[in-house]
């Protein structure tokens, strides 16, 4: 059965998972099938960096030009010009008099869902109508309710809200039913006149208190309804106004997923879930795909496809949507005693003559791209990295466009609310990934492989435990992992620097809260992995060091050399500590290093390499992402043949990495931690994706060239 169209709803060459194989219609119009990070546009444009701005849902204009979105902390919708998609513009705000909570587009019409409510008991709500280019508001039509879904029918004719009237989760620990219950608004938009679907009595979770979640409409005017809580899924005819099919969406036991928020990533558990889903989209007009995200009792970490015929589900996800974030690194560990990735919303398109479904993880902050040409067997090509919580996705297949907008806000940790735009046809870069479901993140080292040119080795921190050492290909291909065992056991140190030895094994430098029982070290580790030796600082330096220690480590000869990131009590000011300690004579001497001054926030160290035995490079960064970022930067500098004291050295600047960062379009990511030159003679870098917790969760890994 062919797939409708639907107008619904770079990374840099220098980031190095294959997006898959070029499918056969897009092919054979000598185009790619792959989407790129054309821009990441922060809403706060739109008014102030001090405001709080979220973009929740989205909608594109008729004419392809012109995102629109919620905001809801601000009362508000915005928009933005994307008539140059790589370059989008704020073109201001639209205040809604309370909570949008969707948008739709019906020809040059906003349909705004905006929330009034008094209290849950009390729920009200209204659709306002909006000129998209005068801005003028058109009507206003009460719905009666809290909506939470506005969705149009392609035919025109008609608006489809789910009015939610959502649960107090504070009342008996949020258990259903509580009244008033949802249904499903209908409003005939030649007279604009709004009807009543009642969705009581249809599911056997709470049938008194049906709470509509997500509609969309297809090409029949038939609106499918998810009533999440109820694990329900409804069939409404917007001409009768009748429910014309319901059925239970299931439950599903999902093996091979992590289950345990223990600081480890092991795809061993097992979940028995009701799929509760939240976003629907049309891909027929019988088959419609799910976003699985769970709510009430639920969530099975997936997606499915199911058959309005059949009242089934006739495809699911299982666990493969879950190994997929892990072997593109942006698995939360932290959700996994809840609901995951959280699948929550789905849109799909065809573009290039291939239809594609996409699916949003919520807490794994990424887009899913799939093949759809065969409806019971999706293919996945691509994960595109967002921004944090994606919430609305819209497909613009006339520009070939994908709009992704994420809600979460906190800008005291530097995350905001955006909307990104993806492009599709041109070759996508390769992001780092693993194989073999290998779990990575948080890579706060990076070495090369002595006698291997095509080889590095990273490190993982103290977000996850144990610590492990990671093989990868200078291409991006993460392919090993050992474990760092101590007195036969594994253990987890705060590695945040890593060399490869050439007479075989590794140095750590492992920060630590000071000299108390947790103190900085440097750890030297044989082949296996095995815990040989552990140094502390000398006295004077460990006593002066608290947090922010050692961040770097590189041997030459007999010395090993470590970078403290931050300047120590008794130092000067803007400065840090290089130190050698000599393997011979068991001592340490130190040696000060001038940090730059950041205009926000603080300037530190994060890597050490030896470029040969007098000459290092470091990585010198400070502690913002995104618009606020400014230092990112390769410096060199050569140490003297012998000294006393505490001598200052002098640096020399290698590269600026800041628009390398940006040149991917994403949030430019604040941890630049990992730097090596290889034995090709190229030098590579990777951020550290602090385990997706209050961060993106990208981790970029950048080819830089012929540097050092």
């Amino acid at each position: 059965m062919p797939l409708r169209r639907t107008t619904s709803a770079v990374v840099s060459v220098l980031a190095l998972a294959a997006a898959g194989s070029v499918p056969a219609a897009a092919a054979a119009h000598g185009r790619s099938s792959s989407f790129h990070r054309l821009a990441t546009f922060p809403v706060y444009l739109n008014s102030s960096i001090g405001d709080t701005a979220a973009a929740e849902i989205s909608t594109v204009t008729e004419d392809g030009r012109t995102v629109v979105y919620t905001d809801s902390p601000g009362e508000r919708i915005g928009f933005v010009d994307i008539t140059n998609p790589s370059r989008p513009q704020p073109l201001g705000t639209l205040a809604m008099g309370g909570e949008p909570t969707s948008v739709a587009h019906l020809g040059r019409l906003l349909l705004a869902g905006v929330n009034t409510s008094a209290s849950f008991t009390d729920p009200s709500g209204k659709l306002v109508v909006v000129d998209a280019r005068t801005r003028a508001v058109v009507r206003e039509l009460d719905l009666g309710g809290q909506p939470d879904s506005v969705a149009v029918a392609p035919s025109g004719r008609y608006v489809a809200v789910a009015i939610e009237n959502e649960r107090d989760e504070d009342v008996d620990d949020g258990a259903i039913p509580q009244a008033p219950a949802g249904y499903l608004a209908v409003i005939d938009t030649r007279t604009w006149q709004v009807s009543k679907v009642d969705l009581t009595g249809l599911s056997a979770v709470a049938p008194t208190d049906p709470e509509p979640e997500y509609v969309s409409v297809n090409s029949r005017d038939e609106a499918v309804v998810s009533l999440q809580e109820n694990n329900h899924l409804a069939v409404v005819s917007l001409r009768s106004g009748k429910v014309v099919k319901h059925f239970s969406a299931g439950t599903v036991t999902v093996d091979g997923v992590d289950t345990l928020d223990d600081d480890k990533i092991e795809l061993t558990g097992s979940i028995t879930a009701k799929r509760e889903p939240d976003g629907v989209t049309w891909l027929t007009d019988d088959l419609f795909a799910t976003a699985n995200e769970g709510d009430y009792e639920g969530g099975s970490r997936g997606w499915s496809i199911f058959s309005v015929r059949a009242g089934r589900a006739v495809w699911d996800a299982g666990n493969t949507l879950e190994h997929i974030a892990v072997e593109h690194g942006q698995y939360p560990d932290k959700r996994s005693d809840a609901k995951g990735i959280e699948p929550e919303n789905v849109t799909s398109a065809t573009m290039g003559g291939v239809p594609y479904v996409f699916v949003n993880a919520e807490r794994g902050n990424f887009t899913a791209v799939y093949d759809v040409s065969n409806p019971v067997k999706p293919r996945f090509t691509q994960l595109l990295p967002t921004t944090n919580a994606p919430e609305g996705v819209v497909a613009v297949p006339s520009r070939n466009l994908l709009v992704v907008s994420s809600e979460e806000e906190d800008p005291s940790i530097g995350i905001r609310g955006t909307v990104q735009v993806y492009g599709f046809g041109v070759p996508a870069n390769q992001q780092l990934h693993s194989v073999r479901d290998i779990p990575f993140g948080t890579l706060s080292a990076l070495s090369a492989v002595p006698f291997s040119p095509q080889r590095l080795v990273a490190v993982t921190d103290s977000a996850y435990s144990p610590t492990r050492i990671l093989g990868l290909s200078t291409s991006g291909r993460i392919d090993s992992q050992l474990t760092v065992t101590k007195d036969g056991a594994p253990v987890g140190y705060d590695a945040e620097g890593l060399v490869a030895r050439k007479g075989g094994g590794y140095w750590l430098a492992v920060e630590g809260t000071g000299a108390g029982k947790n103190p900085n070290l440097l750890v030297r580790l044989n082949a296996a992995g095995q815990v040989q030796e552990e140094i502390p600082l000398s006295a004077d330096v460990a006593a002066a060091v608290t947090s922010n220690g050692l961040e770097g480590v590189a041997e030459t000869g007999t010395s090993v050399w470590v970078a403290v990131q931050r300047t120590i009590k008794g130092d000067p000011a803007n400065t840090a500590r290089i130190g050698r300690y000599d393997t011979v004579t068991k001592t340490w001497s130190w040696l000060l290093y001038p940090l730059d001054t950041a205009p926000v926030g603080w300037t530190g160290l994060s890597e050490l390499v030896a470029v040969d035995r007098n000459t290092f490079a470091v990585i010198e960064r400070d502690n913002q992402r995104g618009t606020l970022a400014s230092i990112k930067k390769i410096y060199r500098f050569d140490v003297p043949a012998t000294w006393t004291g505490t001598p200052a050295v002098t640096k020399k600047l290698v590269k600026d990495v800041l628009p390398a960062l940006e040149a991917d379009n994403g949030w430019v990511q604040d941890k630049l931690e990992g730097l090596a030159v290889a034995g090709n003679g190229r030098t590579y870098a990777v951020t550290d994706n602090d385990a997706i917790d209050d961060a993106t969760g990208e981790t970029v890994f950048l080819d830089l060239g012929r540097l050092l």
